[in-house]
């Protein structure tokens, strides 16, 4: 059974009766009585959930930082972007300037400072919800799949928002700014703090559609997989599954990264800027401006990102998961 943080106890035996003195009250508590490991389920502690978690972040975004730049041309409103281009024409694009492939990499740095962090709370905050949900509602529950990832995902967007706001600015063709530094210290000058948290809002009604969708998937394809391979554990199971959610996942939420992208990077590069950080009123400007066909503005690169991104990063993450799994179990012999 996955460990319960609130009430620890509850991992003794039900059946177990409470001692008491010969004058039948229940004994003072002795503090050194053996403690119940700060391991949540899978017997891992907090810190390694977290440090799992951000190395498959990192992993994730790293490999696939090209097809994100392409997306992120695509989906930006600023000329030479419109209209619409192609994967092909985009990636013309983004190698035609200054740099040449080496732009495909622009706002790594970023990445890199905002990805980490943000998963390490992103899979330490969905372990520990779903180990409390599945107590309630029942192991393989896919309710509790969603929710936890929901919670998680509400709580890593508020971390990764603003890097992944000047990951975006880095990436367009022709960026005014010459590095992460000197992007957040003109937008602090020019835009306030708040311009870093302008698409907040969006990120997380994109992000909790997606992560329910992700999640569930994962959790469901693992199972199906494991039926059908010889180790329900295994890499290739892991790996499958993660990118049949993340593609799912990224092509039903596709119009919300649409706006996502064009309210991070309003005003650069001539991007156009909303009058309205609303979500209702930049979908509205889009549908005027392109048509509906706006909305789904880069979902070919978008979906060839979050396949193979979520089969990197889940099959990293729990091969992290294993290794410390054994040098915990090391350690207690």
């Amino acid at each position: 059974m996955a460990a319960d943080f609130r009430t620890p106890d509850r991992l003794l035996p039900a059946t177990a009766e409470e001692p008491t003195t010969p004058q039948g009250r229940p004994p003072s508590p002795v503090l050194s009585s053996p403690a119940v490991p700060d391991a949540t389920h899978d017997d891992l502690r907090f810190w390694q959930y977290m440090l799992a978690g951000s190395v498959a972040g990192v992993v994730e975004h790293t490999a696939m930082f090209p097809v994100d730049t392409l997306k992120t041309h695509m989906q930006a409103s600023a000329p030479p972007c419109r209209p619409a281009l192609s994967l092909r024409a985009a990636l013309r694009n983004a190698v035609a300037g200054e740099g040449g492939a080496l732009a495909l990499y622009r706002g790594l740095p970023a990445m890199a400072l905002g990805a980490g962090p943000a998963h390490a709370v992103y899979f330490s905050v969905y372990e520990l919800a779903k180990s409390a949900l599945t107590d309630r509602l029942g192991p393989n529950n896919p309710a509790a799949h969603a929710a936890s990832g929901v919670v998680a995902t509400v709580a890593s967007d508020a971390v990764f928002t603003p890097m992944d706001t000047v990951k975006q600015r880095l990436q367009l063709t022709s960026s005014p700014y010459t590095g992460v530094g000197h992007c957040v210290r003109t937008v602090l000058r020019d835009e306030g703090p708040s311009a870093f948290f302008v698409s907040y809002r969006t990120t997380v009604v994109m992000n909790a559609p997606y992560t329910a969708v992700h999640f569930a998937t994962y959790e469901a394809a693992k199972r199906m997989l494991g039926d059908i391979a010889a180790e329900e554990e295994s890499l290739a199971v892991h790996a499958t599954a993660g990118a049949a959610a993340g593609a799912l996942a990224a092509a039903v939420t596709t119009p919300f990264d649409v706006v996502k992208t064009q309210l991070q990077c309003q005003g650069v590069c001539g991007c156009e800027r909303f009058s309205s950080s609303s979500i209702g009123d930049v979908f509205r400007a889009i549908i005027k401006r392109d048509g509906y066909s706006g909305l789904m503005r880069g979902w070919k690169p978008r979906m060839l990102f979050h396949a193979p991104a979520a089969a990197i990063c889940w099959s990293t993450y729990e091969a992290l998961k294993s290794s410390f799994g054994r040098f915990n179990e090391e350690r207690r012999k």
